[in-house]
C-alpha cells in the first residue's frame, strides 16, 4: 500500500510506541535544529497555523493588507477574517507553483504590510530575489510558509517562517515558528488525545487503509476544527515522534530526491507535467495531469486505489475557490487562470523516505494501467 501522508514501517512500531511514554529531550532536539536556524528562535506549536497566527499578532499585522498566493490552502481564510487582513491574491507559475515577483510589484498597495511566500510541494521560493526586487519597500515583512519544506535552507531568508511538521514527519500534529530571538512567547500546554491516537494509527498502512475506506468524511473535519481553537504548544508525544524520526528523515533525504527525479522522469514520459527539481525537497511528488485527459484527474485518483496507490489532490480546492472567499473579496477567477488550471489538474503521488526504485516502478505501473483503461 502506498500513501502520500508520512508512513512508519511496521518494523519501526516499537520505536514509535516508545514515543508515547518517554520524556521529551527538548534540549537535544534544539541542538539538532540550531545548526539550520542559527539566527532564530524556534517555538513548537500545536499546529502550523498557530505559528502563523503568532506572527500576525507579534508583528501587529491586524487591519492591514497581505500579499499571498491564490494557490494555497483555504484554512487561511478564517484566520484572515479573524485579524481583518485584506488578502491580495497572486496567480502562480505552472512550472513552479510559485507566485511571480513581477506580479508582487504590480499589486502592492500602501496598506500592504506583509508578503506570504510558500515553498509549495517542497520547491524553495527564491526569497533573496524577492528582496532584491523590493528595494523601495523595505517595510514589507516576508513570511515564509514552510509547511511543505523543511531544511535545505528554507525558513532562514524571510523575516519569519512557520512549519507544519506532520506533513513531513510522523508527528501526529505540530507546527514550528522560526522568529527573532527577542520575541517573548509562552504557550499553554496541550495533551495527547483521541484525535492524536487515531493519527498515530494512521501512520501504519493497515490502519491507514481502514481509515481511507471508512473515515474519509469524518477525518478531515477533526483537524480543521482544532486548527481554529486557542493557541497552544506542541504535546509531548508529537515532539517525541518528530525528534525520533527527524534524524532518519535527514539521512534519507538524498534517497528521496533521487527517487523523486526518477519518478518525475517516468511521469513526464506519460504526459504529466512536473515541478522543477533544483533544490526541491519533494515534500510531495506533485504533478499536473496530462492535458488530453485532464478532465479524468478524479477518475485516475479513484482507480489508482484499486492498485493500492492512494494519491491526494492538494490543492484541488485552493483558497480562491472557496465560495466565502469569492463573495467576501469579490474574486474574479479570470484573474487567476493558472491557479484554476492547477486546481483541476493536480495529483500528489506517494513518495516516502523508505521507498526504493522498485516501489516507484510499482506505482508507475499502476498509473500506466489506469491511463490505458480510461
Amino acid at each position: 500500500m502506498y500513501f502520500v501522508h508520512p508512513q512508519i514501517k511496521l518494523k519501526s512500531f516499537i520505536k514509535a510506541k516508545l514515543s508515547l511514554v518517554k520524556s521529551v529531550d527538548l534540549e537535544g532536539l534544539t541542538q539538532k535544529l540550531v545548526a539550520y536556524f542559527p539566527a532564530k528562535q524556534l517555538i513548537f506549536t500545536d499546529m502550523g497555523r498557530t505559528a502563523f497566527r503568532l506572527i500576525i499578532e507579534k508583528l501587529n499585522l491586524q487591519n492591514t493588507a497581505m500579499l499571498l498566493p491564490a494557490y494555497i490552502c483555504d484554512i487561511f481564510y478564517p484566520i484572515l477574517k479573524e485579524y481583518n487582513i485584506k488578502p491580495i491574491f497572486l496567480d502562480i507559475n505552472l512550472k513552479t507553483f510559485h507566485i511571480g515577483t513581477d506580479e508582487i510589484q504590480k499589486k502592492i498597495t500602501p496598506n500592504s504590510r506583509a508578503i506570504l511566500v510558500c515553498h509549495t510541494y517542497g520547491l524553495p521560493f527564491d526569497v533573496d530575489a524577492l528582496r532584491s526586487d523590493l528595494r523601495g519597500r523595505s517595510d514589507l515583512v516576508i513570511i515564509e510558509d514552510c509547511a511543505h519544506s523543511f531544511l535545505d535552507g528554507t525558513g532562514n531568508s524571510g523575516d519569519v517562517s512557520f512549519f507544519s511538521l506532520y506533513k513531513q514527519f510522523p508527528a501526529l500534529r505540530g507546527g514550528m515558528l522560526a522568529c527573532p530571538n527577542d520575541w517573548q512567547i509562552k504557550l499553554p500546554k496541550t495533551y495527547f488525545n483521541f484525535r492524536d491516537f487515531i493519527s498515530f494509527l494512521n501512520y501504519f498502512w493497515p490502519f491507514a487503509l481502514f481509515f481511507k475506506k471508512f473515515g474519509s468524511e469524518i477525518a478531515p473535519k477533526m483537524p480543521r476544527r482544532e486548527k481554529m481553537r486557542e493557541l497552544g504548544g506542541l504535546n509531548r508525544v508529537s515532539l517525541n515522534l518528530f525528534s525520533d524520526f527527524f534524524e532518519a528523515t535527514e539521512k534519507s533525504s538524498e534517497n528521496r530526491k533521487t527517487l523523486a527525479i526518477f519518478f518525475q522522469k517516468e511521469l513526464k514520459a506519460l504526459g504529466f507535467e512536473v515541478q522543477n527539481t533544483d533544490g526541491n525537497v519533494f515534500c510531495y511528488l506533485s504533478s499536473l495531469t496530462p492535458r488530453n485527459i485532464q478532465d479524468k484527474r478524479d477518475v485516475i485518483v479513484q482507480k489508482l486505489k484499486k492498485y493500492g496507490v492512494f494519491c491526494t489532490r492538494i490543492w484541488h480546492a485552493p483558497i480562491i475557490l472557496n465560495e466565502g472567499v469569492q463573495r467576501e473579496y469579490q474574486i474574479d477567477l479570470a484573474d487567476f487562470p493558472n491557479t484554476v488550471e492547477a486546481a483541476k489538474r493536480i495529483i500528489n503521488f506517494p513518495l516516502q523516505n523508505h521507498y526504493t526504485e522498485k516501489d516507484v516502478r510499482k506505482i508507475i505501473t499502476a498509473v500506466k494501467k489506469v491511463i490505458a483503461n480510461l
